[in-house]
């Protein structure tokens, strides 16, 4: 496997926020595959001659088939204070997604309670009355229609496992390239969705910090130009 070139977004002393691309796991692999947080640590040791072990902390993962903005600590400080952030939902979080079909509505709000079923890796709709349930919530906004689907805009107000992939897809609209959540169209990279902003306040200095990340290459075949 190639590995990638890191992308830097924004850098400083507490903070590393990178471009994540298709099919490269956040974190959590076996010894002879790669992660993101590898090429990261590898970049960190590399530019700074850092011996030994490199510190980085992962604060918000992407699913590996998901492109875009992807927060990392660089200090344990820093990680948790930012990882207060994303508890108590000040972090603001926006998502593209090209879906398959066309929303009834061109905008709403999606709310469900979510399970987790570790034997296939992935997450269920459930009731509230189940005690493994978790809330999921989330806002949608159509951007435009493209060829083969349709942009959406979202933004995230929970935190959960694959929960934009299955919300939507509960909804009829599966992200194209999507096969674990029932979509039929393929797609050339991972799947169609991006992390496309973040915005936080910074872990250390307390000032607003403002993060977007280009659209990859692969969206071209929607009319969108990166």
């Amino acid at each position: 496997m190639k590995i990638p070139k890191l992308k830097v977004l924004y850098e400083d002393n507490h903070l590393l926020v990178v471009a994540k691309p298709p099919d490269i796991p956040t974190m959590g692999v076996p010894a002879d595959k790669v992660s993101l947080i590898d090429i990261a640590k590898q970049y960190i040791k590399d530019k700074y001659a850092k011996p030994g072990n490199v510190y980085l902390g992962v604060v918000s993962r992407l699913d590996a088939p998901v492109t875009g903005v992807l927060l990392i600590a660089r200090t344990s400080k820093a990680a948790g204070r930012l990882a207060e952030q994303f508890r108590n939902g000040s972090v603001e979080k926006v998502y593209w997604a090209v879906v398959e079909g066309t929303p009834d509505r061109t905008e709403g709000t999606c709310v469900d309670w979510v399970r987790k079923d570790e034997r296939h890796r992935k997450m269920h709709i459930s009731a509230k009355s189940n005690s493994e349930a978790k809330e999921a919530r989330l806002t949608y906004r159509t951007l435009q229609e493209v060829a083969g689907g349709t942009l959406l805009e979202v933004r995230l107000e929970t935190g959960r496992k694959h929960q934009i992939r299955l919300q939507l897809s509960h909804r009829g609209l599966p992200i194209i390239g999507d096969r674990k959540y029932d979509a039929k169209q393929p797609f050339a990279a991972g799947i169609a969705l991006h992390s496309r902003h973040l915005r936080l306040q910074h872990p250390v200095l307390r000032t607003e910090l403002e993060i977007t990340a280009e659209l990859p290459n692969s969206w071209r075949v929607f009319g969108i130009d990166p």
